[in-house]
C-alpha cells in the first residue's frame, strides 16, 4: 500500500535505517532592511493589502522587489547628496568628525525620501 506521498509523486531515500521523504526547499533570497519595513508598514497600516498578498503567494517576491528598488534609490540618492553637499575624500582625510556628522545627515535624509517614496505609499 502506497502513502499519500508517493501516490502524489513523492520518493524516499535511505539515510541509515530510515526512509526520509525526498523533498527540496525552493532557493528564496532574503529580503532585507527596506522589504522589512514594507511588511511591518503593511501590517500596521493596510492589512487587507498584506493578507491578499500573503494569501495568493506573491509577498516575498514583492517585498525582494520593494527592497530590490528602495536600495537603488537609496544608494543613488546618498551619491548625488554627497555630490551636493561637497563630501568628498579629501575631507573625509582632513576632518573625520565633520564627514562623520555629514555623511549621517545624508543617510537620514535619503531614508526619509526612500521611506515617504516606496514604504509609506
Amino acid at each position: 500500500m502506497k502513502s499519500t506521498f508517493e501516490e502524489l509523486g513523492g520518493t524516499y531515500k535511505q539515510v541509515g535505517d530510515y526512509l526520509l521523504p525526498d523533498v527540496e526547499v525552493p532557493e528564496s533570497t532574503e529580503v532585507g532592511f527596506w522589504g522589512l519595513q514594507r511588511r511591518k508598514y503593511l501590517l500596521d497600516h493596510q492589512p487587507a493589502l498584506y493578507t491578499a498578498l500573503f494569501l495568493s503567494g506573491k509577498l516575498t517576491a514583492y517585498l525582494e522587489e520593494i527592497d530590490r528598488v528602495a536600495s537603488k534609490m537609496y544608494d543613488r540618492l546618498v551619491e548625488q547628496l554627497k555630490e551636493r553637499d561637497g563630501i568628498t575624500e579629501e575631507l573625509k582625510a582632513a576632518n573625520q568628525m565633520e564627514w562623520v556628522r555629514r555623511m549621517n545627515t545624508i543617510r537620514s535624509e535619503a531614508e526619509t525620501v526612500v521611506m515617504g517614496e516606496l514604504i509609506y505609499e
